[in-house]
């Protein structure tokens, strides 16, 4: 038995050592989850002075000081009001995208029982958050990779049984849907290639067919998102795509053709440019 509050305050400094970003935060859950209790509990344990069965907490703790994700030694990652399921094999969601999340559910709100399509969905987060903040929305959703799909799969089952999720290609997915969709929303692959990521957990985990988005400008596969929701969209309808803060200009182009209508950049809560979506003309 270990005094928690030392305990934490060692497992802050190995944490901070190995150039974890959040090492309080992050020693907290991982000592939640050794303890099979929530992070709140965590905190009252250290305000009492308790001592504890640390169990897994050390083997815990090495991982992450190696920069393994967070979210893959709890299983867990959080996007807006959902506890997904994750671990390797698929993209692990970010705070960002819940802004491209939002701009789907307004949109879809607008709607009476919408049509919504969600390309490369990874973990489904998009999806099943639309699925279930907007409701009577018949969402449909599609992955590529076998081992996001399997991770999707689980939380469609958990989060929104009703949802369509297929195994397939984005650019051809969806042919009976073709014109009859109210909303398509994507957070595809779009690194260039060559563009390493700076985070060992995004560069050493992440899967590289959920980061890198083929071409030059790494824009290939968003590319074939738009071309597949001018296909899916009916007229009026709204597509919204995530990029990087440095594709703002690029991914307006993509929307230039003369299908498309009221192109608008988008940023997150952090201010940098992160989605654009237009109108099916």
């Amino acid at each position: 038995m270990i005094d928690a509050r030392e305990l934490l305050l060692d497992a802050e400094r190995r944490l901070a050592a190995a150039g974890v970003p959040t090492p309080r935060a992050d020693a907290e859950l991982l000592l939640a989850h050794a303890l099979g209790v929530d992070r709140s509990r965590v905190g009252v344990l250290v305000a009492l002075g308790e001592r504890v069965d640390p169990g897994r907490f050390g083997d815990l703790l090495e991982l992450r000081a190696d920069r393994v994700p967070l979210q893959h030694l709890t299983g867990r990652a959080g996007f807006r009001a959902l506890d997904l399921h994750v671990g390797p094999g698929v993209f692990v969601p970010r705070p960002e995208t819940e802004t491209v999340a939002e701009l789907a559910i307004v949109a879809a709100r607008d709607v009476e029982a919408p049509v919504v399509v969600d390309l490369c969905t990874g973990s489904g987060a998009i999806a099943l958050a639309v699925a279930t903040e907007v409701p009577g929305a018949r969402v449909h959703a599609v992955e590529l990779d076998p081992m996001a799909h399997e991770w999707a799969r689980r939380n469609v089952e958990e989060f929104a049984p009703g949802l369509d999720l297929r195994r397939g290609d984005a650019a051809t997915a969806f042919a009976d849907l073709d014109g009859a969709v109210d909303v398509v929303v994507s957070n595809p692959p779009y690194v260039p290639p060559g563009a390493v990521p700076v985070d060992a957990e995004v560069a050493r985990h992440d899967p590289q067919v959920a980061l890198y988005g083929l071409g030059e400008d790494g824009l290939q596969v968003p590319r074939r998102v738009v071309a597949t929701a001018a296909r899916l969209l009916r007229a009026g309808g709204y597509a919204v795509v995530e990029h990087a803060e440095v594709q703002e200009a690029a991914a307006r182009e993509m929307f230039g053709d003369r299908e498309w209508v009221d192109v608008r950049s988008h940023r997150d809560l952090t201010g940098r440019p992160r989605a654009t979506s237009a109108r099916r003309r």
